[in-house]
């Protein structure tokens, strides 16, 4: 009898052992399964929490868009668009439109003016203000025009010209403290000459 209940015993251990063994097998493969989820489901929290924040951290700017194109306008683009974009939003260029006279690849900036002349015009680098004084556009004026710009000679026309070149378009007027030779004194004589496009 003593011999049965010992052999009992050990059965009772091995099935026990067996019993625990399959137990912590299925635990462990339902936490493997359960895991990749909770990651997933982070994931797709955080993507969805990013482009919230980018939607909200886009701002636009305003543009005036003139000349050779088919709806002429004022439009409304995201801060990061190109002049292309803006010409889209116009329908396109006209028959008539001169493309080789606007950089389709230029970034955009507030209150711009993208004026797209036909053939054979060149676009204007001056404009008029209501009391009859000329303004020169520092984003596409020659050297020989910015130098018509009070205070401007030949060294700081060269000076506005390689800035432009390097750093592309001025924005606002204040972006020609940036350039080598000009300070808030002279920007503040003339401000009123310059025209930003």
């Amino acid at each position: 009898m003593n011999q049965w209940i010992k052999k009992f015993q050990q059965k009772w251990y091995v099935w026990a052992l067996l019993a625990l063994g399959i137990v912590l097998f299925l635990y462990s493969n339902r936490e493997q399964e359960e895991a990749p989820s909770l990651p997933i489901q982070l994931t797709q929290a955080t993507e969805q929490k990013e482009t919230k924040e980018e939607k909200q951290a886009l701002s636009f700017v305003v543009v005036d868009v003139k000349g050779a194109v088919v709806r002429p306008g004022v439009y409304e683009l995201a801060e990061n668009a190109r002049v292309r974009d803006a010409i889209a939003l116009a329908s396109g260029f006209t028959k008539e439109a001169d493309q080789t006279k606007v950089n389709l690849a230029a970034k955009v900036h507030d209150e711009m003016m993208i004026y797209v002349p036909v053939k054979g015009e060149n676009a204007p680098t001056s404009a008029s203000t209501s009391d009859g004084k000329e303004q020169i556009d520092i984003n596409r004026a020659t050297v020989e025009e910015i130098q018509k710009i009070q205070g401007i000679g030949p060294t700081k026309a060269a000076a506005i010209i390689a800035y432009r070149q390097e750093h592309g378009p001025f924005r606002k007027v204040e972006d020609l403290l940036n350039v080598s030779g000009i300070g808030e004194k002279s920007l503040e004589k003339m401000k009123e000459q310059i025209l930003i496009r």
